[in-house]
């Protein structure tokens, strides 16, 4: 895969929720690729962010994918209001479904693209069963629940044996990396083969938005 397609996805996590709309429009602006909108409840994480509501506001105000990633207890409750929202992809967790399979399909029911994501101490192997009917794999390079945090190395791994079981499979899921990315981390993301890269705090925080997403993706070139 060409290393330079790497997209990359800010998240509103990090964004100043007094002028939401804005921040998206720097999101638009700066020419990056995704939306990233992390929900957490405060029981499957430690935070609590926004609802359906939040994301409805939000989706006249951009045409970009919106990337939703529900960092919840018992995802399958919430998924037709979440797909009704204007969510283009809901990734659940697999530590937070039990009956993971029929939340998947639920998601594609919707009209949604289907995305499952991992916790650090979360292996590859718990998902192998239904990666032939995902979209997208979020692998969390950081304990998630709040953003500015390191990457965690270890979590890489991950992203090598997805793609492996990508290639030997013949599967068609995306590959997307959160926690912890920046200028000094994508080089190892993108050439790992990931497909997206998730970034918060060095979006949010980077004193040009524009000259950021054009340096980490010239980063990601390797």
């Amino acid at each position: 895969m060409e290393t330079a397609s790497l997209r990359i996805a800010p998240s509103m996590l990090s964004a100043d929720f007094s002028r939401t709309a804005e921040e998206v429009q720097s999101i638009n602006d700066s020419k990056a690729d995704w939306v990233h909108l992390d929900v957490m409840d405060g029981i499957f994480v430690p935070n609590i962010t926004f609802g359906p509501k939040f994301i409805q506001d939000l989706r006249p105000h951009s045409d970009l994918v919106f990337d939703v990633h529900l960092m919840i207890d018992k995802p399958e409750r919430y998924i037709s209001l979440f797909a009704e929202s204007g969510s283009d992809y809901i990734t659940v967790h697999g530590e937070a479904s039990l009956h993971l399979h029929r939340t998947l399909q639920m998601i594609k029911a919707s009209g949604c693209k289907a995305g499952v994501s991992l916790i650090p101490s979360t292996p590859v192997s718990m998902i192998e069963p239904i990666l032939d009917m995902v979209d997208l794999i979020l692998v969390m390079t950081v304990n998630p629940g709040f953003g500015g945090q390191s990457l965690i190395i270890s979590t890489l791994q991950k992203i090598e044996r997805l793609a492996e079981l990508r290639e030997q499979h013949g599967y068609d899921y995306l590959i997307s990396v959160d926690g912890g990315v920046n200028l000094d981390t994508v080089g190892e993301i993108a050439k790992r083969k990931a497909d997206i890269a998730v970034c918060g705090s060095a979006f949010f925080g980077a004193p040009d938005r524009v000259a950021f997403i054009q340096a980490i993706k010239e980063r990601a070139q390797v």
